[in-house]
């Protein structure tokens, strides 16, 4: 009980005096918030997938951007740069594949995933192979993110709050019924082509919390528990918030105490959460089931 105590205090210490802490708490946050937001309405429009098929695309813009540094260098600064770039052509590629396959439009993922992937696999090996780098572009590294990457998702957090503040119900519509989006005039193909492109952004931006291998986890592992206990659309976002900030905020915590990998310990938490919902929710379902049994009863008797 002492220890945990000291490694708490040790904890919160840590926050207050290093820097590198009070940035990886305040990305966490921000993408804590961010994921879930997002993801809620990619889930509702059924394209879970995505968020790998674009984590995978972006891979592709960080290791080009490794190979131009560190074989051709050249001075681009931080890779991340060039991933979100390639982030948004991801995004709109699959955009494009979706209005060519319109009768199959989920064949656009695996064709853009399926390109990340391999120009992904040919510029890690002509930048000098797999490096701690790479390791943390797939598995994430909140721990080293810096002050230029806290105003980056500081300022991409505000511009899609104020977006989805103004636009909100429009999106919403257009999420649940693309037809009946139209006939109330609503222009499904702008907010389509808006909405993956920040669905793309906010990727790219999570790849340095959860990495490329965890990020559509953290999208969509907070949604899926707060769809099964959420009352409206409005609740079950709000509750996924709350589920994925206490695994960021719980993921940092026992990442520091154990010293694992922050990542794997965000998203792992998130799953216990999900597990703990379901069990809890059949729970709940069996004495609903029980009460109502034993009401009849007595009304019979």
């Amino acid at each position: 009980m002492e220890d945990t105590l000291f490694i708490s205090l040790s904890f919160i210490r840590a926050i207050i005096e290093r820097s590198f802490m009070q940035y990886a708490l305040i990305t966490g946050i921000f993408v804590g918030f961010l994921a879930p937001l997002i993801g809620s309405f990619v889930v509702i429009k059924r394209l879970s997938m995505i968020a790998d098929t674009l984590s995978h695309f972006t891979l592709a813009g960080l290791a080009i951007g490794l190979f131009f540094i560190n074989t051709l260098g050249l001075p681009l600064g931080d890779p991340l740069y060039l991933g979100m770039i390639f982030a948004v052509i991801g995004a709109l590629l699959i955009e494009v594949l979706r209005s060519y396959y319109r009768n199959y439009k989920e064949i656009s993922m695996p064709i853009v995933i399926s390109l990340g992937t391999a120009l992904s696999a040919l510029f890690i090996s002509l930048s000098g192979g797999f490096t701690s780098s790479v390791y943390n572009y797939l598995f994430g590294s909140i721990l080293t993110v810096s002050l230029q990457f806290v105003v980056i998702i500081t300022t991409t957090t505000v511009v899609i709050l104020t977006l989805v503040f103004i636009f909100y119900k429009k999106i919403v519509i257009v999420s649940f019924d693309e037809a009946y989006a139209r006939l109330l005039g609503i222009n499904v193909g702008a907010f389509q082509f808006f909405t993956t492109i920040i669905l793309g952004l906010v990727i790219a931006l999570a790849i340095e919390t959860v990495g490329v291998l965890l990020v559509s986890s953290l999208m969509i592992i907070p949604v899926a528990g707060a769809m099964k206990i959420g009352k409206s659309f409005k609740n079950t976002l709000f509750i996924a918030i709350i589920f994925s900030e206490v695994s960021v905020l719980m993921g940092l915590w026992l990442s520091f105490v154990f010293s694992i990998p922050s990542g794997a310990t965000i998203v792992l938490f998130n799953i216990s959460i999900l597990i703990m919902v379901v069990i809890l929710k059949k729970l709940f379902s069996i004495y609903q089931i029980q009460r109502k049994q034993d009401k009849e009863s007595q009304h019979s008797a």
